[in-house]
Order: C-alpha cells, then structure tokens, then sequence
C-alpha cells in the first residue's frame, strides 16, 4: 500500500479518469505484448491457441488487481478513450476468431462459430480476477496450462 494521500496524488495526477486511463493502457499494453511473444513461433492451431490463452493467464496472473481494473472499469472511461480501448479490445479478441477460423479450416477444430468460441474463451480468462489469488494453491503457469489444454480440448474433441 503506497503512503500517499488524495491531495499529494492528485498533485501529481489530473483526474481520477487519468489514474483510470494509465491502468487501462498498461495493461491492454501488456495483454498485446504477451500475445505476440507467445504466438510468434506457434506452427499449428494447437499451439497458437494455447499460446494465446496462456499469455492472458500469465497477462491476468501477473498483476490480479489491475487486471480487475481493466476488465471491468475501462466502460468509466471518457467517450474518447473508451473508443480507444474498444478499438485494442477488437483487435485482440480477433486473434482469438483468428486462431479458431484458422483451426477450423485446417481441420484441427470442430465446426463452431469462430466468434461464439473466442467470446466463450474470453469469458472464461476474463473471470480470473474474480477467484485466482497468488496465495493459492495453483501457481500461474499450472493455470495457464490447465486453461490451455481446456480451451484446446473444447475445439478438437468430437461433441457427444
């Protein structure tokens, strides 16, 4: 907990919204550069999707509380800036469809919706600030793990 009260804050910081907004930036910042170091060398669907799961479990793991922030209160963000982040938002959850589509055409995943898959994956990786804790029993890289292999195993097994 940092010893700094309202008004030495806001000396060094505009508004609430700008304390909103560096977060917010910081952490789509990161969600991007995890996504790009763990798919450059991805070779099949397999690998590209659960490179990109585990790069957002590591993206979430990595600071839980910011996570927290982005996911839900980017939406109290100026016009402006909210257009900002929907617009990084769009083009990171494409790499998921992206990932699928391409799985799909392949051959490697099951016929789905591209999009209903990604916003089901999505969903699921975004719900991790609301129950991981660093404190517990399953380390950030066993959870990246066990996500990936669910997320791969919802695409490539036959439904019953």
């Amino acid at each position: 907990m940092l010893d700094i009260r309202g008004p030495s804050l806001y000396a060094h910081v505009a508004s609430k919204e700008d304390v909103l907004w560096a977060i917010v930036d910081r952490v789509a910042s990161r969600f991007e550069a995890a996504a790009d170091a763990a798919t450059a060398d991805a070779h099949d669907p397999d690998d590209l999707l659960a490179g990109l799961v585990r790069a957002h479990v590591h993206a979430v793991t990595e600071d839980v509380g910011e996570a927290s922030v982005f996911i839900h209160e980017w939406r109290h963000l100026s016009e402006e800036r909210r257009q900002a982040v929907l617009e990084r938002r769009d083009a990171y959850e494409a790499r998921f469809r992206a990932a699928i589509a391409d799985g799909i055409a392949s051959g490697a995943f099951a016929l789905t919706d591209p999009s209903l898959a990604a916003t089901f994956l999505l969903t699921a990786l975004n719900g991790i600030p609301t129950w991981y804790r660093p404190t517990g029993s399953v380390s950030p890289a066993q959870l990246a793990d066990l996500y990936a292999d669910l997320a791969v195993r919802s695409l490539t097994e036959a439904s019953r």
